[in-house]
């Protein structure tokens, strides 16, 4: 074959460049690594705490002839930080996977860049795009999902700026997104395109596609058990309770303080996934309401939430069903105990209030202890006695208003528990435990207070569908610390007063 000469007069077309970002992007496991950052001031402080921020464990030695205090005090807490107060010297960096300049001296950061690449190792200088190998963007974390921006050096404070805004988008709900996600790919059998087309279907309604199919069966038997209760009781009150006769003849205008109450404290309930009981009962008491009269109002109106979250959570197989049997049956006997106790001292509730009061105040604290840990994970041991604890949270939940969510699921979930399946399991649950001690507390009771009762009953059920669209609006962590403000206020000055009167 012969070959034609090449036509030297030709001109010749440059390929056309890249656009846009061509920077690949990588997470690296700094704890496997050993990074050799120079400089010790401000800039160095700033690429220090990005890194540490990311990962704790990272292996980092700082070499710098000063340091600001901020660094000094970072090593003094930080195992794998060591800090060398020398001059730079070309073998500092033997021994090193990544480099990193952050000096304002633009000849020793060149050296440094060069010193690198002699020994094929990865280099960001700061403030200097173009002697990067790699660059530090902006980060986004909630859990165990993080995103990485990069303005390809151009903007760092756009970087930063679009940081602030997915940082605000984004829940913190999303970790536990992921969570359930790997729980269920761990769950599956199969080959991977069997475990690809489940993953697929399970997130198809994240992105509006088809939704999982649904049990009506199982929602018609939720509806009827709710309605068929609901009638039951109204027609049991009517015929022999005077005092919920005269109630429908002639409403109390407290009935309206506790409807205003009963909505205000479900949509607290359907922001942060609690607090209902304790809030209610606590508003209870501060308005004169004995403790067994303010427990059957909390009772009463979370039958109808729960069934209706307990049959959704079944329905998307939240519910561990071991644990829910070993839940059920002791919590049952602890609420019915709880509450026959409590309706049995309804006439020395002037004690009975303030131990009441002292177990609010106690919730309280428990819920601001919540609202500060929200973001962290809980590294405690796995409870065993799950029947024990059942008994002992139905128990507490009858005398006390309210507490099985607060106590049970905090318990299960800081011991090891998987949050979705713990979440499922006691909403499930919780609809029994209301529905008994209801029915026990309409027994023992006499029919007093019921405009209380009904004003929390209709209330939160007006509430709860539009809790329900608004709860990803709001800040979870700032509504738990309110609430728990105001529990332990309303918990003290209830206290404080018995004890005046005592005195």
């Amino acid at each position: 074959m012969t070959l034609l000469p090449r036509n030297k007069n030709l001109t010749e077309i440059p390929p056309p460049k890249p656009q846009g970002n061509q920077l690949f992007p990588v997470f690296l496991k700094l704890e496997n690594l050993h990074t050799v950052l120079v400089g010790g001031g401000n800039v160095g402080l700033e690429k220090l705490t990005a890194m540490l921020q990311n990962s704790p464990g990272a292996a980092i030695t700082v070499i710098s002839k000063t340091f600001l205090p901020q660094i000094e005090a970072l090593a003094a807490n930080t195992p794998k930080l060591t800090i060398i107060k020398k001059a730079f010297a070309d073998t500092d960096l033997d021994g090193a996977d990544l480099a990193m300049a952050a000096t304002d001296d633009a000849e020793l950061n060149r050296y440094i860049r060069q010193s690198a690449h002699d020994r094929k190792l990865l280099v960001n200088v700061a403030d200097k795009p173009e002697l990067c190998d790699f660059y530090l963007g902006s980060i986004v974390q909630k859990g165990d999902l993080k995103i990485g921006i990069s303005t390809n050096g151009k903007s760092p404070t756009v970087a930063k700026r679009l940081k602030e805004v997915l940082n605000e988008a984004l829940p913190a709900e999303l970790d536990t997104t992921l969570q359930q996600m790997s729980e269920i790919r761990n769950s599956l059998s199969g080959d991977f395109a069997y475990k690809v087309q489940e993953l697929n279907r399970v997130t198809a309604v994240l992105i509006g596609g088809e939704k999982p199919p649904s049990n009506n069966n199982l929602k018609l038997v939720v509806w009827g058990t709710f309605v068929a209760f609901l009638v039951i009781t109204i027609t049991a009150l009517w015929s022999k309770e005077p005092g919920f006769q005269a109630f429908v003849a002639n409403i109390n205008p407290l009935f309206y303080y506790f409807l205003g109450a009963g909505f205000i404290f479900a949509m607290i309930d359907g922001a942060i996934g609690m607090s209902y009981g304790v809030t209610s009962t606590t508003f209870s008491l501060s308005m004169g309401i004995p403790p067994a009269s303010a427990s059957m109002g909390v009772h009463l109106s979370e039958i109808m939430s729960n069934g209706i979250a307990g049959w959704m959570h079944y329905r998307m197989g939240n519910v561990n069903w071991k644990l829910f049997k070993l839940l059920l049956v002791p919590g049952i006997i602890g609420a019915v105990t709880g509450a026959y106790l409590l309706s049995s001292l309804e006439h020395y509730s002037q004690y009975t209030k303030p131990l009441v009061s002292l177990y609010t105040l106690i919730l309280g604290f428990v819920i601001l202890k919540k609202a500060i840990d929200l973001n962290r994970k809980r590294t405690s041991g796995k409870i065993k006695n799950i029947s024990l604890l059942g008994l002992g949270g139905g128990f507490i939940d009858a005398v006390g208003g309210g507490g099985w969510g607060s106590i049970v699921l905090s318990t299960l979930i800081a011991g090891g528990r998987h949050p979705r399946f713990s979440l499922g399991t006691v909403k499930l649950s919780r609809f029994f435990i209301a529905l008994t001690s209801s029915l026990t507390f309409i027994t023992m009771l006499n029919g007093k207070h019921w405009e209380a009762v009904a004003g929390l009953v209709i209330g939160s059920a007006l509430a709860s569908p539009i809790a329900a669209r608004i709860s990803n609006k709001i800040s979870a962590k700032a509504i738990m610390f309110s609430v728990s403000v105001i529990v332990i206020l309303i918990s003290l000055r209830s206290i404080i007063n018995f004890v005046l009167k005592l005195i």
